[in-house]
């Protein structure tokens, strides 16, 4: 009675300052530690049961709760239990408390358990369930991701090599909604890769990514304070997301992919055991057909699919996806050189004359190389993979070299014309070979520091 004595103060509370001091709901539910939906339900409670403030005050607690909530049923009448499963589900949404779910029940069941035993019932029951379940998701909160330790394999057709490849497996924290696919590996391309699907297949991100420590996705591993690998970050702002990795060695901290692994090589790898495929493509079709039907099952606590409840918590809660797909890159730095142009993967890609010998980085994808430096983008190129070749923009080039004259064609043939006949005429021919002669400079300068090597001889 104790409790119930506690909560019948609080309405009391609630009450007095909505009534006497006119605030809101918020200041309300910040002042008596409830919820702000908790403050509108006793609000239209008491409206409905057309009492003010006097004569509150005036009620004693026994009278207060026959007012809003019926007559207590005598002694040894059966009572209508609370769902807890319901229960369960509905704390995951934003704003959700137990007392919102009380008062939600006892509109119902006005007979029904006081507060104190209607959490009492919900704890006995949560006390029964794994741990996954015990912990409480919000929904559009996180999405739980790790790799499967148990491989499927596909089948080269022409030589009958048999190759593992990787499972990924994605568990959003409220409904439990699953998604898996198989990759080539466990490499950054793939890890991204696998997460563009997931956001996509969902139709929205969540407000966190709860990830192992990988490394793929973690640069700089640690309990405290682990560094994200660059590229990772990057997708994360991209989809609006925040990654939060899970202490190493501590499976707890994302115990609801954990099960959806257990899941995903029960239901999907083990019934796919007898079959060869022949690529990935068609690995991850059978998988997908696997993966609807896991979704669509009927989970025996809940009374529900994880579909249904992806629809119901998860869903409104997801952020919306950004209008361009994210497009993984490698970072990487680099030095200009005098000539203006950098060296990523054997093809020079010039930035602004100016920067020359200076650090830069470089964001390379399939189809762009993108140039930074301290975070301001320089320039961009589209991506060659002709090495020993040029890219060059107009833009970037010294108007009449101004700024380099020290750098010239003639200088460089009179170096080489110090050394022999034969190296400078090496030297005119590959100045005379380029569109723009300092994009010889760097070839030309190799050649001469091999007479500091070997000698002019």
């Amino acid at each position: 009675m104790a409790a119930q004595r506690l909560s019948m103060r609080k309405i009391k509370e609630v009450l007095r300052q909505k009534w006497v001091l006119g605030r809101t709901h918020r200041e309300i539910a910040e002042s008596v530690g409830v919820g702000a939906g908790v403050v509108g339900k006793l609000a239209q409670k008491s409206e409905a049961a057309r009492l003010d403030w006097a004569q509150v005050e005036a009620l004693t607690d026994e009278q207060l709760e026959e007012r809003l909530y019926g007559k207590r049923v005598a002694a040894g009448t059966a009572r209508p239990l609370p769902d807890p499963a319901y229960i369960h589900a509905e704390r995951s949404k934003p704003g959700v408390t137990l007392e919102l779910l009380h008062l939600e029940y006892l509109e119902q069941h006005p007979e029904g358990y006081h507060y104190s035993q209607f959490c009492e019932v919900y704890r006995r029951w949560l006390k029964k369930r794994r741990l996954s379940m015990r912990q409480v998701h919000r929904a559009g909160e996180k999405l739980f991701v790790d790799f499967s330790g148990k491989k499927p394999t596909i089948v080269d057709p022409a030589t009958g090599e048999v190759t593992q490849v990787e499972l990924f497996v994605a568990a959003l924290g409220a409904s439990s909604y699953t998604y898996v696919e198989a990759t080539r590996s466990q490499q950054l391309a793939d890890w991204i890769g696998a997460h563009v699907r997931t956001f996509e297949y969902l139709g929205g991100a969540t407000r966190d990514v709860v990830s192992d420590q990988l490394r793929s996705g973690v640069s700089v591993p640690c309990r405290y304070e682990p560094g994200i690998q660059r590229t990772y970050e990057e997708m994360a702002r991209h989809y609006d997301t925040t990654v939060l990795p899970a202490r190493p060695g501590k499976p707890r901290d994302k115990a609801k992919v954990e099960v959806a692994v257990l899941l995903a090589q029960r239901w999907i790898l083990a019934r796919l055991r007898q079959r060869t495929f022949f690529s990935l493509g068609e690995l991850n079709d059978a998988i997908a057909e696997l993966l609807d039907e896991l979704n669509g099952r009927t989970m025996r606590v809940y009374q529900a699919s994880r579909r249904e409840l992806f629809e119901r918590l998860d869903r409104p809660a997801l952020r919306p996806l950004p209008s361009s797909r994210f497009e993984c890159g490698e970072w990487a730095t680099a030095r200009v050189n005098i000539d203006y142009h950098l060296d990523y993967e054997g093809h020079y890609y010039s930035v602004h004359y100016t920067h020359a010998h200076e650090q830069v980085d470089v964001r390379a994808t399939a189809t762009t190389v993108e140039i930074f430096q301290d975070r301001m983008r320089l320039t961009s190129h589209v991506r060659s993979y002709e090495r020993g070749r040029h890219t060059t923009k107009p833009e970037h080039m010294p108007k009449a070299h101004q700024q380099h004259l020290e750098w010239t064609p003639s200088r460089f043939v009179r170096w080489a014309s110090e050394i022999g006949p034969q190296t400078k005429r090496l030297v005119e021919l590959i100045l005379a070979d380029r569109p723009h002669p300092e994009q010889g400079y760097r070839s030309c300068l190799g050649i001469l520091r091999l007479s500091k090597r070997y000698g002019p001889a």
